[in-house]
């Protein structure tokens, strides 16, 4: 059959009637040519990370609704009808000792409302975890004990928003289990930013909701969505790995490098001391400092906390020993954030050492608002419903990218993958920089490295094998 004529305009024609070159194709933006090493990057990686996204998603969307229900499952422990005229603190002390005599008293939190009880926490009671405390739950008008429940965690989190946090932290399966979270928040970003990536290299019109189903109305609502969760899901990653087990410690080796870790207030005594007031009955118990000439009670160590400033909510820590001193300490994590610091010397009751929030290094003020935003805190109410519609949108992104990969294989049992040739198509001068700060992003955040060495190790050996059954079949 003759060749079809064709349609592409001839060069123009030089004065002497020769065809001037063709000119040089247009170099690519470095955008644009990056797009098909990252469209086969956000395939790989969304097919085989996505289920970790997924469970992380639902537990987050559940522990992101785990404030209001503990409110409603608790409200006998929690609430109380306001009073007039509330008892010495050392008074609701010792009525929950009374009522519970086991561990011993590692932290009081005063009622910081009106309608709110005062928190005993125990430590070291039997049938506790470790790093749990038995909270005792006191009406500061009466001293009635209103129940007892165990508590963890800097927000007070009672039994079922920490069974929620834990399945959302390790699935109840202890540091084996986090390496699962930690793969999770390490590739958030990645496929987040990828798909971030492609939707901005994608021409206006190709963006538009087409027709009413296939792939296409996948694609849009997947992309549409995606776009404008994508701020979100990139801080969901990067506050989720600031606690996570590998890429969490090196974190904090580089803020400790840069001294920006988060301080503590001095709780040891100045001079060593007061030996020689031992035996005298513990703070804790008596609600005095431990066997002082001048005993100094939970109640003057609370008044004198208020007199610099620190105001509720508030949590007192008894000295640990008698080298050691009160410690006072603001925990409101919502903003404004107040976590001003104090110790207060048991004999004395002079103050040995102020640590105010406005003094904290930027880092450390930056990663404690990026936790307590992550966890739902900063912002109360508010928060938590942003954190439950980043939930939702990342459950939906998933499951749209599974049916987009299924309706790709047109009838066949799974989608037909990216096809190959996407790091040839990619310039070097583009390459050559993206490959080095992938490899340092990897030594930084193992489980994100690892895996991908892993993606990219089979990718090559299934390449491998393709052009060698290629070969084999291919006449000589």
């Amino acid at each position: 059959m003759p060749a079809e004529p064709s349609t592409a305009t001839p060069p123009p024609e030089t004065e002497a009637g020769q065809q001037a070159p063709a000119p040089a194709p247009a170099t690519p933006s470095p955008l644009r040519a990056l797009r098909p090493l990252v469209l086969r990057l956000h395939f790989y990686a969304g097919a085989f990370v996505a289920p970790f996204l997924l469970v992380a998603a639902a537990t987050g969307l559940l522990y992101a609704g785990s404030f209001q229900a503990e409110k409603i499952l608790y409200d006998h422990e929690l609430r109380v009808p306001a009073g007039a005229t509330e008892l010495p603190i050392s008074q609701q002390v010792a009525a929950a000792r009374e009522a519970h005599p086991d561990g011993t008293v590692s932290a009081i939190r005063p009622s910081p409302e009106p309608s709110a009880t005062t928190r005993v926490l125990l430590s070291g009671v039997a049938g506790v975890d470790e790093d749990h405390t038995l909270a005792v739950f006191v009406n500061p008008y009466t001293g009635e004990v209103r129940g007892a429940l165990e508590q963890y965690g800097s927000t007070g989190a009672l039994p079922l928003r920490t069974w929620i946090d834990e399945l959302h932290r390790d699935l109840h399966l202890g540091e084996t289990g986090r390496l699962y979270s930690e793969l999770a928040a390490s590739w958030l970003w990645v496929i987040a930013g990828g798909g971030l990536v492609l939707w901005l290299s994608r021409r206006r019109a190709q963006r538009k909701l087409r027709g009413s189903s296939g792939r296409r109305r996948s694609l849009a609502l997947h992309g549409s969505v995606g776009i404008w969760a994508a701020t979100g899901l990139f801080f969901l990653s990067a506050t989720g790995l600031t606690w996570s087990t590998y890429a969490g410690a090196n974190i904090g080796d580089l803020r400790e490098a840069l001294g920006q870790t988060t301080p503590t207030v001095t709780a040891s005594v100045p001079g060593g001391g007061h030996e020689g007031h031992e035996g005298h009955g513990s703070s804790a118990e008596t609600g005095t400092a431990p066997g002082s000439a001048s005993p100094v009670s939970l109640d003057a160590v609370l008044a004198t906390a208020r007199a610099q400033g620190l105001s509720d909510p508030v949590e007192v820590v008894p000295p640990a020993d008698n080298s050691s001193a009160y410690v006072v300490q603001q925990v409101q994590s919502s903003w404004p954030t107040q976590q001003d610091a104090i110790a207060v010397d048991p004999v004395t009751g002079e103050v040995t050492d102020i640590l105010r929030f406005a003094d904290y290094p930027l880092l450390a003020k930056l990663t404690g608002w990026g936790i307590d935003a992550h966890t739902g805190v900063l912002f109360g109410l508010a928060n938590q419903i942003v954190l439950a519609a980043l939930a939702l949108s990342l459950i939906f992104l998933l499951l749209w990218g599974y049916r987009m990969w299924w309706q790709r294989g047109r009838g066949s049992a799974f989608g037909r993958p990216i096809p190959r040739g996407a790091w040839a198509q990619v310039p070097p001068y583009v390459l050559v920089p993206c490959a080095a700060a992938i490899a340092t992003l990897g030594y930084f955040v193992p489980l994100l490295g690892i895996p991908l060495a892993a993606f990219l190790t089979l990718d090559i050996l299934l390449g491998t094998i393709a052009r060698r059954r290629r070969a084999r079949h291919t006449p000589t």
